[in-house]
């Protein structure tokens, strides 16, 4: 059984990409597979792909995402994936534009990430109904819009998200 109490950093990040793209070449890097609900929870037991035992109790200041690192040695890998999340990418156009994404954003208590100056945010509905509530932000264009299915765009291999 693995225990794991704190999150190490995102598979995105430069410091841990490339170890983990050197372990997925020998596939030394297993999957936490977890859907958006647990991925909530703070303390978790589930199985990874390849079978092993996965316990997980996290400080209150640390929530799972999808590319979270578990474990990263020299021999082996264990990166949280979420099934089938669907996450609205944002990137705003200036700093200003930041501030009042973030204070919008911030106001409706969605659940968010960041990857550099792009925020995604979690959807659990259509991306329409984001976008009504962001209002002239989107239509302006001062803050750039996609969706990305991680289902879809997930993988080691690949680097980062499609």
């Amino acid at each position: 059984m693995l225990r794991i109490g704190h999150i190490i950093g995102s598979r995105l990040e430069p410091a841990y990409s490339g170890k983990l793209h050197r372990l997925e070449l020998r596939d030394a890097v297993d999957e936490l597979c977890l859907s958006p609900d647990h991925l909530d929870q703070q303390e978790l037991t589930a199985t990874t792909r390849g079978g092993q035992d996965v316990t997980i109790a996290l400080p209150g200041h640390e929530r799972l995402f999808d590319g979270a690192v578990l474990l990263l040695d020299e021999n082996s890998a264990v990166v949280v994936r979420a099934a089938g999340q669907r996450w609205l990418r944002l990137q705003p156009r200036s700093i200003s534009d930041a501030i009042e994404l973030g204070y919008h954003i911030g106001n409706l208590g969605w659940r968010v990430r960041f990857e550099g100056d792009v925020m995604f945010v979690a959807m659990e509905g259509r991306a329409e109904n984001y976008v009504v509530r962001l209002g002239e932000l989107i239509w302006s264009r001062r803050v750039g819009i996609s969706v990305q299915d991680t289902s879809l765009a997930w993988g080691l291999h690949q680097g980062r998200e499609a």
